[in-house]
């Protein structure tokens, strides 16, 4: 650090790996194409963000086209929570979620509250973890969506995903799980863990 501090807070921000910055440069100075023009530099541009692509997909075990970009993880947290309701039918909806996720997920709840959405936020225990028969016991027949995080930003915990993402499936609900602080601290494979969307963020792994 500039001054002589030591950075600790890595599960905020992490700083851009020497190879990752390396990688980027053209694309900051002279490939600076729009991937979707057809001349040249832009189809230039375009490859590599079908390479970004398919290295992302091999990294948390996904499928190439279910791999969507967007400006971050709060704004991949918003898309899932406020496209899956109909603001036009809201209190038709009912949505499950944790009492410790990320401020993106919670306020967007608050928000769909005010509109009519009906939102249950589940307890964990003393350890920060939770229980699946209390996610599962929440269920409603207009239940749409689950989100459960998968490792805690500030206490580290690691939820039982897979045994959620059951229940979810075994109910026909859309299951969420916001794996920002998981990737690239642990091995994460969305199709081991049966989630349906799944939020990752490239600043909190040196990219």
């Amino acid at each position: 650090m500039p001054d002589g501090s030591i950075y600790m807070d890595y599960n905020a921000t992490t700083p851009i790996a020497p190879e990752v910055l390396d990688e980027m440069f053209p694309y900051l100075k002279s490939e600076f194409g729009n991937p979707s023009s057809t001349y040249p530099l832009g189809i230039r541009a375009k490859v590599a963000v079908e390479r970004a692509r398919e290295e992302i997909a091999k990294l948390i075990g996904a499928e190439t086209q279910e791999i969507v970009f967007l400006s971050g993880g709060s704004e991949a947290n918003n898309m899932v929570l406020k496209g899956m309701v109909d603001l036009k039918r809201a209190s038709d909806f009912h949505i499950i979620v944790s009492k410790i996720e990320h401020p993106s997920i919670l306020n967007p709840c608050l928000y769909l509250m005010e509109r009519g959405v009906e939102i249950d936020f589940i307890d964990v225990d003393g350890s920060g973890r939770v229980n699946p028969e209390d996610v599962e016991r929440k269920i409603k027949p207009n239940t749409c969506l689950i989100s459960i995080m998968l490792a805690n930003n500030e206490t580290g915990t690691i939820q039982p995903i897979g045994e959620i993402s059951k229940i979810a499936r075994s109910h026909g609900i859309v299951f969420h799980t916001d794996a920002a602080q998981a990737v690239g601290k642990i091995e994460v494979n969305a199709n081991s863990l049966g989630v349906d969307l799944m939020t990752i963020a490239g600043h909190k792994l040196y990219a």
